[in-house]
């Protein structure tokens, strides 16, 4: 089991990302998107999508320095453990309070709402359940152990994560982790697994085209000619 959850599931999960995208590329272009009920209710999302995805970007850039830059490259910039501990400990508590609000918000919108609600597949719901339990989770999991520096997750999870890279994982590091650790990592695989076929699949979509697209331009007509607009030739044949 040590080896399959921290051996082959790795490897699974991102593979069935990259199939997923594939797929959903080339056979559901036109679904590829948010699936946004901005139409049926826009207050409560104004207020709750923001708050979502500023704290679950938070989340992701805490994830990816956390597990893949060494502890001694901090330490070798003047990071004490100590103080990167306690960045870790606040940031990651205040990124993971603003997902998990921003959630709760739009979940009681879906609820509330009865045209949100009809428009909820039992595909959002799965999604929701795994992004909330995946961010309680590591929430628990870093507050379970406050003194001193905390679980040192920098000289196992993360070394075992920067060597499914090189394709001879460690999973020997993975042993001695905390269960709360295992749970949350193992949701995490999952959640990454089911992206491409739930709206997840939108944050790998970026306007890129936007950067290099000529101006739009806009001209105004001469205000005295704001009047009905006069009759122009069509199809008609000349002279008739």
């Amino acid at each position: 089991m040590n080896v399959f959850l921290w051996g082959v599931l790795p490897y699974a999960a991102f593979a069935l990302l990259l199939a997923g995208l594939v797929w959903r590329h080339r056979y559901d272009r036109f679904g590829w998107t948010t699936r946004s009920s901005q139409v049926y209710e826009s207050k409560l999302l104004n207020i709750a999508s923001p708050v979502f995805h500023y704290g679950i970007l938070f989340v992701l850039a805490g994830h990816l320095i956390g597990l893949f830059v060494p502890a001694s490259w901090t330490r070798s910039i003047g990071i004490s453990e100590h103080a990167y501990h306690l960045f870790s400990l606040y940031g990651g508590t205040v990124s993971g309070v603003l997902a998990v609000a921003g959630i709760a918000v739009l979940v009681y919108r879906r609820r509330t709402n009865a045209p949100v609600f009809r428009a909820t597949t039992a595909n959002d719901k799965l999604m929701y359940v795994l992004l909330l339990g995946a961010l309680l989770l590591g929430m628990i999991a870093k507050l379970s152990d406050t003194s001193g520096n905390g679980y040192d997750y920098r000289s196992t999870i993360a070394p075992w994560a920067r060597s499914l890279f090189t394709l001879n994982p460690r999973t020997d590091l993975m042993e001695g982790v905390p269960v709360l650790y295992h749970v949350h990592a193992v949701v995490g695989m999952v959640l990454i697994a089911l992206v491409p076929y739930t709206r997840l699949v939108h944050m790998f979509s970026a306007p890129l085209q936007y950067l290099t697209r000529p101006y739009v331009v806009y001209r105004s007509r001469d205000p005295r000619q704001l009047g009905p607009r006069p009759d122009r030739r069509g199809w008609e044949r000349a002279g008739s």
